[in-house]
Order: structure tokens, then sequence, then C-alpha cells
């Protein structure tokens, strides 16, 4: 509602801006004339109206455009506060975890080795998890910037998939989530592997994250026309549908029951870099869960 009386009033006014002169000119020209309807003077109404013809539809153009770049500027803002107050936290946490076992290890509170091994290893689960959010801020710094630039190769995706999987079954075995894939056929595309390889370690570990235990994560691959066709379907229980479009925006998180925790950059990042090799990657409702489906150019 705020948004369409911003594009109103804006266009209001630059409309506004353009027909005063022309009336304050025509008001003018009648007091000169003293209200004599000669040659000169309907010459004069007729360019005047002309001119009308010519800035008004041109003054509302203009102030719509003006209207959606000061609307797509403020809510880029308020995304980015958001984001950086998400971040935050999120940092924080680790840190402060962190902290307080580096603390404990220097002031001789845990001794034990055995105690001293988990602290280690504790410390070692929240650097990386530092390191990825790091990681994940950088790349999307890139997409939004311009700035991605990608090495092109014939990629088979049976070598991006089986790397995935096989680097994500331990998450899911640990949550007692099934992680299967399968493909009629193995399609080659023209893209770059490590980003190809990215795009889909986010949809899976998104879909792990989210399938309760006991429940299927399934990676379907397929051609589609002149499409490769990548499915990741999840037991999440649903998006509500009004989220839907959101999911790939920056900092969505949706409700805190389904994401209680962490920046939502992985699904952006997917986006942008779908983007880029000329694809497109959507979200829907399907049986238990979601289903993300990203489609590549064939090589």
């Amino acid at each position: 509602m705020f948004n369409r009386l911003s594009k109103i009033s804006l266009t209001s006014v630059m409309t506004v801006m353009v027909i005063v002169p022309v009336l304050a000119t025509v008001g003018g020209v009648l007091a000169v004339s003293g209200f004599m309807f000669t040659p000169v003077l309907t010459t004069t109404l007729i360019i005047c109206a002309l001119v009308s013809l010519v800035t008004v539809p041109m003054a509302v153009v203009f102030g719509r455009a003006v209207a959606r770049r000061s609307v797509w500027e403020r809510e880029a803002e308020a995304a980015r506060r958001q984001l950086v107050a998400w971040m935050s936290h999120d940092l924080r946490t680790p840190l402060a975890g962190i902290r307080a076992m580096t603390e404990a290890l220097a002031d001789g509170v845990v001794h034990q080795p055995g105690e001293v091994a988990t602290y280690a290893k504790q410390i070692s689960v929240e650097a990386e998890h530092l390191a990825k959010m790091v990681d994940d801020l950088f790349e999307l710094s890139r997409i939004t910037a311009g700035a991605l630039r990608l090495t092109l190769s014939d990629v088979p995706l049976a070598d991006v998939v089986s790397d995935v999987v096989a680097s994500e079954a331990p998450v899911a075995q640990l949550k007692g989530v099934r992680l299967v894939a399968e493909a009629h056929t193995w399609p080659v595309v023209h893209g770059s592997d490590p980003e190809l390889m990215r795009v889909v370690r986010n949809l899976v570990s998104n879909a792990i994250r989210h399938t309760p235990p006991d429940g299927t994560v399934a990676v379907h691959v397929e051609v589609d026309g002149a499409d490769a066709l990548v499915r990741v379907d999840d037991g999440c229980g649903g998006i509500p549908e009004n989220d839907l479009p959101q999911v790939f925006e920056v900092a969505f998180r949706g409700s805190p029951t389904r994401n209680p925790s962490g920046a939502g950059l992985g699904l952006a990042i997917a986006r942008g870099l779908v983007e880029a090799h000329h694809g497109r990657i959507a979200a829907r409702n399907h049986g238990p869960g979601c289903r993300f489906e990203v489609r590549l150019p064939l090589r």
C-alpha cells in the first residue's frame, strides 16, 4: 500500500510540475491578448496544447520510473540492514562459543586429554561455520556486484551430483535422513564445475537441514528438451504459498521453526550462480515437502 501511494504521489508531482508552467503560460497569453482570439493567440494555444501532449505523458512515465527506483532502493536498504543484523547475530554465536572454550582451556578449567580433544574438535567445527559464512558473503558480493567470472567447460552432471552426495551423505546419515540420487540419463552442460557443484550442494544441504529424521532427500536428473533438469526433493512439510516467491531472496528465512539459524544466503547464492549460467531455478511444494528445480542449457 505504501509503495503504491509513493508511486502515485511522485507521478502526480511530476505531472503537476509540467502542467502548471503550461497553464501559467496559457493564462498569461490570454491576459495579454485581452481574451481576443487572434490568429497569433490561436497558434500559441495550439503550440501549448502540443507541448502538453508531449510533456505530460513523459512526466508520468518519468515519475513512475523515479518512484520504482525509490521503492527499490528503500527495499534494498531494508534487506541490507536485515542481513547485517542477522549476520551479526550468527557470527556472534560461534565467536562466543570459541571464546568461552579457549578461555576454559587457557585457565586450566579443562585439562583432561579427552575433554581437551572434545573442546578442540568443537572449536574446529565453529571455525568452519564462521569460514562458511564469510565464504558465502564473499560469493554473494561477487554475484551482486557482477564480478563473477566463470571458467566454462563441458561439465558432466553425474560427476557434480555424485561428489555432492558423497560429501553430504555423512551429514544426512548423522541426522537419520536418507539421501538418494537417480537419473534416467546423465546430461552434460556447458558451465563452471565449482559453481555448479556449489548450486547442487546448497540445495541438498538445505534439503537435509529441513527434512526430519527418517525422511528422504532425493536428487533427480533428467533431460527436458534443450535443458538439463536437476530436481531436489525434501520432506520439510512444505513452505507457505506466500513465502515461495521469496525463498531465493537474500536473507530470507521464513518461519523460525523452518529456519531457526543461518543467514539465508545459500538459496540466494544458488539463484545467482544458476542465472550466471543462463539457467532458471524455482521452488514449489511437492508431496511431503518442497521441490527445488534447476534448469540449465545443454552444451
